[in-house]
């Protein structure tokens, strides 16, 4: 398998090419590394977000967007599609990094993780990385500096010069873009907690709604939550049969019907203390080659639109 770091900094030379026209803006540390603002104090907006979304899958996904509804309003929903989807979605995409440097507190995703290794789900799937230049993308409110980039280079062990740091806030329109692109992944890494083999899953697609932008990055993780939680529709293709396929949607979480920033605050606004079972999308079909097809959740339009403020 060709290296998903490479695949990756591919994508990020087009975003450094088309900065102008993405609207992000590109600068480089005193350590080298290289910042990418994708939506903190850059602009953005939806095509910055597809890329940011590609950049995050390594390039092994199509991503793209389509108008559809949300209790009867117009709203650009996001589409992902993907035949490699255990490395598209759990080697990549997942936002399994913790970032905690000066002047940075965040989540990370993105090919990086594939040179740490550290993630049970590399030992499953099997695949580590090695390249010499790494990504990771940061979802934080605040731009990442030299700590960053150097706690980033010393753990995927890259030199700082070669670390590429595409960044964006939750609540700006490429944050909206990329979480709606992460219905495939909620429904794969349920799979994969309840001890579904992740390389049985042969395709995966999915779509979500683009939420309304929000400066505060309460309400904006609440709503870009929801969005998935409870409009978020996926189709997985798998080899084999499973009895634990009806605990993937979100339907299944005891907190269903739970506007997510309540569910978050009721967590003490600490991330790694909701439960995991929230983090699924509403719909979810499963095809299994040569056996059923399970026809799983739904979609609940009405709190989506209290949350989106209609």
């Amino acid at each position: 398998m060709e290296s998903l770091n490479r695949m990756a900094v591919e994508l990020v030379d087009e975003a450094i090419d088309f900065a102008g026209e993405l609207n992000v803006d590109v600068f480089e540390l005193d350590s080298g590394a290289t910042v990418l603002d994708f939506g903190v104090e850059a602009a953005g907006g939806i095509e910055a977000g597809l890329l940011l979304a590609e950049i995050q899958t390594a390039g092994l996904a199509t991503i793209q967007t389509r108008m559809d509804e949300v209790a009867g309003t117009p709203f650009p929903h996001v589409e992902l599609t993907t035949d490699k989807p255990a490395l598209a979605l759990l080697c990549s995409q997942k936002a399994g990094w913790e970032l905690a440097a000066e002047g940075v507190d965040g989540l990370g995703s993105g090919p990086a993780r594939a040179l740490v290794g550290e993630e049970y789900e590399f030992e499953v799937v099997g695949y580590y990385d090695e390249f010499d230049l790494t990504v990771l993308a940061i979802e934080a409110d605040s731009l990442p500096g030299d700590p960053a980039a150097e706690q980033v280079a010393d753990r995927a062990g890259v030199a700082p010069s070669g670390v590429f740091l595409p960044t964006y806030a939750t609540g700006s329109m490429a944050g909206s873009v990329s979480a709606a692109a992460r219905a495939p992944e909620l429904a794969l890494f349920r799979l994969f907690e309840l001890g579904y083999d992740p390389t049985d899953v042969v395709s995966a697609a999915g779509s979500a709604p683009v939420v309304p932008v929000s400066h505060d990055e309460g309400v904006a993780m609440g709503r870009t939550n929801d969005a998935l939680a409870y409009g978020g529709q996926v189709y997985v293709q798998v080899r084999e049969d499973f009895d634990r396929f009806d605990e993937v949607p979100s339907t299944a979480a005891a907190e269903y019907d739970t506007p997510f920033e309540q569910v978050f605050e009721d967590a003490g606004w600490d991330f790694y203390e909701v439960p995991e079972s929230v983090f699924a999308p509403a719909q979810v079909t499963i095809d299994v080659v040569d056996g059923p097809t399970y026809a799983l959740g739904e979609t609940n339009h009405d709190l989506l639109a209290e949350s989106f403020g209609l």
